[in-house]
């Protein structure tokens, strides 16, 4: 009977100890993921802060061009500071998406100065946009990588079932609207 007994008892620790070891490798997992989305979306907010900071600069060149185009400088002022104040992975592709649109539009009022599209500074500045939106593209690309990982992981058996409790939720997709892409070439 003590024998029996101590079967028992050793089978219930055997099984706390796996349990135990699993919900550590579990949440250890979840929290190198959930590491590499933050990161991640820290990539896409540094660049998205480099493209605000040369579409200001654009701006400013347009400006001494063209003193009567102001509704499409508040635009883009307003744009600008939406993607640099958004803090989540879904305001900054909402902020990206309206920045891509009034860049549209002053492009278009580049397109009636002359003297503006010859300068060398414009050129240069258009090349660091089109790298910057290359950029931008590529970390956006690997960022909804990892999340599409880290969902994988905290849907899944059996960290689906530990995944709540411990504070793990499914991440949202950094994305931007269809054909919302801005092509400078």
């Amino acid at each position: 009977m003590l024998n029996l007994l101590n079967l028992v008892i050793l089978a219930i620790a055997l099984l706390i100890i796996i349990f135990a070891l699993t919900v550590l490798l579990t949440y250890n997992s979840l929290i190198r993921n959930r590491n590499r989305v933050r990161t991640k979306f820290s990539d896409i907010q540094v660049q998205l802060h480099r493209r605000a900071s040369l579409i200001q600069n654009l701006v400013d060149m347009v400006r001494e061009y063209s003193q009567h185009e102001n509704q499409t400088f508040i635009q883009v002022a307003a744009a600008r500071n939406a993607v640099i104040s958004s803090k989540t992975p879904s305001d900054s592709a909402n902020a990206d998406n309206m920045l891509t649109s009034t860049l549209r539009s002053l492009f278009m009022v580049t397109e009636a100065y002359p003297n503006l599209l010859a300068s060398e500074n414009f050129k240069l500045l258009r090349t660091d946009i089109k790298e910057t939106e290359d950029t931008i593209a590529v970390y956006r690309e690997q960022f909804n990588s990892i999340v599409e990982s880290y969902n994988n992981t905290v849907q899944t058996f059996p960290t689906v079932f530990f995944a709540p409790f411990l504070g793990f939720h499914p991440e949202g997709l950094f994305n931007p609207i269809e054909n919302q892409q801005f092509k400078l070439d």
